[in-house]
């Protein structure tokens, strides 16, 4: 596409754009009017900046195309090689943790399942604390 085709497009789109940012500059003020008359003017830098062609020569272009596809690829491959790395290093942390004797067991809950309140501990305390925490364990309150 040649560079007049592609300007004149460009500014047919900003005028377009301008015309119905005064429209809205009418309806809902200076705010929106003005937003609108920014973004209208974006087709009209594009075109001018040479971002436009750019974008022409991308589009119809399949050797480009192929080296977006490249691109998106390597993107791809790094996000997977990350997710694999973090999911190694939470294996080696945990592998550390068992053979020092840091790690916890997943033991099971002790009492009755779905209570969030387990037992007073043994050996000492109140024991009308403790009775009122059973009244409390027994209602589902905690």
């Amino acid at each position: 596409m040649s560079d007049a085709a592609i300007f004149a497009i460009s500014l047919g789109v900003t005028l377009v754009g301008l015309v119905i940012s005064w429209g809205a500059y009418r309806r809902r003020g200076a705010g929106t009017g003005l937003r609108g008359a920014a973004l209208s003017l974006v087709p009209l830098a594009a075109a001018l900046t040479g971002v436009t062609e750019f974008f022409v020569d991308l589009a119809f272009s399949p050797v480009k195309w192929a080296g977006v596809a490249v691109a998106g690829l390597a993107v791809l491959l790094y996000l997977a090689s990350g997710a694999m790395l973090s999911r190694r290093g939470g294996a080696d942390e945990g592998r550390a943790a068992a053979k020092s004797g840091d790690g916890r067991r997943s033991a099971g809950r002790a009492g009755k399942p779905g209570r969030g309140v387990e037992g007073p501990a043994p050996g000492g305390g109140d024991p009308e604390m403790a009775e009122i925490e059973k009244i409390l364990r027994d209602r589902g309150i905690s």
